[in-house]
């Protein structure tokens, strides 16, 4: 199943569950809103479930360069595989570089892998990061009321980590950025994703903390 739910577009806090527990969407009903024009067929035998190569439920539908579900058979961006191992310095460098090429859903998959990999005492930090790349990616599809949502927790959930950022994470940085896209979004429409992409670290630390080849 996939870590964002597709009716509203917020993480999982339980990824395994049937039920999205933010907006009560099951996996059905997210199915049928993402493609309005389509009656469902009363007859027709429920589809299987998608599973990844490993056996485990997650969404095959092609997406866009948003992470917006598409009809099955239609062209679209690739996912990032699950459960990639990174270094801290590997997963913040693949993120920066989806995020600059206006691909915040994307790079909030690399993010949340980062989060379920993480240590106790830093898992509010990625998870944090991974909401900020979903507020980005709600505010690029024009959702204000969603990309506020997310905006405001992500930057809540790293807040705590501002005295001592570790990795050379921008926190301030990335505080002010979220409090001035959801000032933007307010009456606006939708903004583009790339030019509005943060810098998730300061100048010079993408060079600093370069994977070496032992990590790459």
């Amino acid at each position: 199943m996939d870590q964002v739910c597709d009716a509203c577009g917020r993480i999982r806090e339980r990824p395994g569950s049937a039920v999205c527990e933010h907006c009560g969407a099951g996996a059905a009903d997210a199915e049928s809103s993402d493609v309005p024009d389509r009656a469902p067929d009363p007859v027709a035998a429920p589809r299987r479930r998608d599973r990844d190569e490993e056996g485990r439920a997650r969404s095959a539908r092609p997406r866009d360069g948003l992470g917006r579900p598409l009809p099955y058979g239609s062209p679209g961006v690739a996912r990032q595989p699950e459960g990639v191992p990174r270094t801290p310095a590997q997963s913040l460098t693949e993120a920066q570089r989806l995020l600059d090429d206006g691909m915040p859903f994307h790079a909030h998959e690399v993010l949340e892998d980062a989060w379920k990999a993480a240590p106790e005492a830093e898992r509010e930090l990625w998870r944090g990061l991974a909401q900020l790349a979903v507020g980005l990616t709600h505010a690029a599809r024009g959702n204000a009321v969603g990309g506020t949502a997310l905006l405001d927790r992500g930057a809540a959930a790293i807040a705590p980590y501002a005295d001592a950022a570790p990795y050379g994470i921008e926190i301030a940085g990335l505080m002010a950025w979220a409090r001035e896209l959801t000032v933007r979004l307010t009456g606006s429409g939708a903004v583009p994703a790339a030019e509005s992409a943060p810098r998730l670290r300061a100048t010079g630390e993408e060079t600093e903390n370069r994977p070496t080849g032992d990590e790459a």
